[in-house]
């Protein structure tokens, strides 16, 4: 049994240092996603492939699909002549996805730091809620990947959590000093000044223009996310 195909009885698996942390369970983590989004979990996804900028037509892959929700939303923007792939390290994520999957739409097991898919072949990339799973010394492959798979014009989008208003930070504060505790990053919640900087998404800016995206613009949206979408140079 490889690595990816590691079934677990526990909702979080923790990984070795080239894959990061896996969700096992996702009916538990579709419960806890609606709770902390305040059940807005449709309209966020919806606003995340408004923001992608998304065409009938176009190829997407959402890498660190989970239960494929997001996957589900970009289907049904591209239409039956375009294409999407989730991709997830967690074989149980993608076999419930895969139980769910529009007509356009496939799912598989992978990793953001080893992606398969050719060069220039897709037209819009999203990981959404992932990038503080994959451990701090793969992110910059992760990034180098997504780059390499974009077309040239093509869109990528990330986001994580933005906590607004008073008692949400709290929360997440709290949330993420259990994180620390599964993780190898040494600048993870928990062991950072303020463990809300190390899931702010705005932290990935200066990397992503390092790796060559032309434009990387940052979104709010309330009540909890942030968004970064760069734009690969045409």
């Amino acid at each position: 049994m490889t690595g990816n195909e590691h079934q677990s009885t526990n909702a979080y698996d923790d990984r070795n240092s080239e894959i990061g942390i896996l969700i096992t369970k996702p009916r538990g983590y579709l419960a806890v996603k609606s709770a902390f989004l305040l059940g807005r979990v449709g309209s966020l996804n919806n606003r995340l492939v408004e923001l992608t900028g998304a065409v009938p037509g176009d190829h997407a892959v959402d890498i660190g699909c989970g239960p494929g929700q997001l996957v589900r939303a970009l289907a049904d923007r591209v239409g039956p002549a375009g294409r999407v792939i989730g991709i997830d390290p967690s074989r149980e994520m993608i076999d419930y996805a895969s139980g769910r999957a529009a007509p356009n739409c496939r799912f598989e097991v992978g990793a953001a730091q080893t992606l398969t898919l050719p060069d220039a072949s897709v037209d819009v990339l999203t990981s959404t809620f992932v990038m503080h799973h994959i451990p701090q010394a793969q992110r910059t492959a992760a990034l180098a990947q997504m780059f390499r798979v974009l077309r040239p014009g093509g869109r990528l989008l990330l986001a994580d959590t933005h906590p607004t208003g008073i008692v949400l930070p709290a929360a997440v504060r709290i949330m993420s000093r259990f994180a620390a505790r599964r993780t190898d990053d040494p600048h993870a919640p928990g062991q950072h000044a303020d463990p809300l900087a190390a899931i702010d998404i705005r932290r990935y800016r200066e990397a992503l223009r390092a790796k060559g995206f032309a434009t990387v613009d940052f979104t709010a949206i309330a009540p909890t996310t942030g968004v970064l979408v760069a734009t690969k140079d045409a």
